[in-house]
């Protein structure tokens, strides 16, 4: 999609999109799609201001097609901080069970509280989320779950929910609308930017690309970046089949987990935004090789990531 801009994006078929370029660290996608004088909402966005700008962006849609459910594709707090404002309208919020039991007041606090450490961690987590306010958002899970794949009617159109995770999450689903071969993608789609495996393993990741990959769609809406095509969900692929290669032949080899991460060449790879993420994803793989391996947990996942970028940690 060449009309990578940000706002309220017409896909055709009673679809849109929001989106937030660039893309990178919590500026994330939104979905919308109508039908029979009701509209359902794919995901909000990272804080409330940005929810409430994007409530107001789309009132040339919703006026005329009431909002009346969110699915929320997974957990993160760049896809979920804003169900506040949603159920305050009475929107019923949907997502699997496993998203919904990672959606907690404590992850969000711990957001905010990472902003404010002094040291190198702290200043690659107000570099990268600065521009998102944290304080005042109050965790709100969903209203409904739901594990494998489920259907919702909106306004007599169907719209198919499908669990794919654990892939980038424990709980990921993405949203397939069969009549406009369209598919909410969430985060188990990058494009432009470097996927994260924050669950995994790997491997899942790739049979979810494959999942996509087999639907009756050929335009994808990710969770960061411009609308896409099955292109970009294979270049996802290939970029995740590339780290479970290169990781497990550093493992085999008796490298530790940071003389891998520093050995490999990204080559193509080397150009997609955020590549500093290789180090999370190479530590993924080798706590899948190895399950006794102590997690290092998101905040350790951070200070890795933020020496690459050249922060004292």
């Amino acid at each position: 999609m060449s009309d990578y801009t940000l706002g309220l994006h017409d896909l055709g078929d009673g679809c849109h999109a929001w989106l937030q370029p660039d893309g990178g660290w919590g500026w994330s996608n939104s979905g919308l799609i109508t039908g029979g004088g009701t509209s359902l909402m794919v995901d909000t966005l990272f804080d409330l201001a940005l929810t409430q700008r994007m409530l107001d962006g789309i009132t040339s849609v919703t006026d005329a097609n009431p909002l009346t459910t969110l699915v929320n594709t997974h957990s993160d707090g760049d896809h979920t901080h804003g169900n506040e404002l949603l159920a305050a309208r009475d929107v019923e919020i949907v997502a699997t069970e496993a998203a919904a039991a990672l959606i907690s007041q404590e992850e969000v606090d711990m957001l905010a509280a990472a902003k404010k450490l002094p040291d190198g961690r702290g200043d690659f987590v107000r570099a990268v989320f600065g521009a998102f306010e944290f304080e005042g958002i109050t965790a709100t899970p969903p209203h409904r779950t739901f594990t494998g794949e489920t259907s919702l009617d909106v306004g007599g159109r169907e719209v198919r929910l499908i669990q794919v995770g654990p892939a980038h999450t424990p709980g990921d689903a993405i949203v397939h609308v069969p009549d406009a071969r369209l598919v909410y993608a969430g985060d188990v789609l990058f494009i432009g930017g470097t996927p994260i495996v924050w669950a995994g393993p790997v491997g899942r990741w790739v049979a979810a690309c494959e999942r996509m990959l087999d639907l009756d769609a050929d335009r994808y809406v990710p969770g960061h970046g411009p609308v896409g095509s099955k292109s970009d969900v294979e270049r996802v692929r290939e970029y995740l089949l590339f780290v479970d290669t290169e990781a497990r032949k550093r493992f085999d080899d008796g490298l530790d987990v940071d003389q891998a991460i520093e050995s490999i060449d990204l080559g193509p790879w080397a150009g997609l935004n955020e590549s500093s993420r290789i180090a999370q994803n190479v530590v993924n793989v080798y706590e899948t090789i190895d399950p006794t391996r102590e997690p290092i947990g998101r905040l350790g996942a951070l200070v890795r990531i933020a020496a690459r970028e050249g922060f004292t940690v």
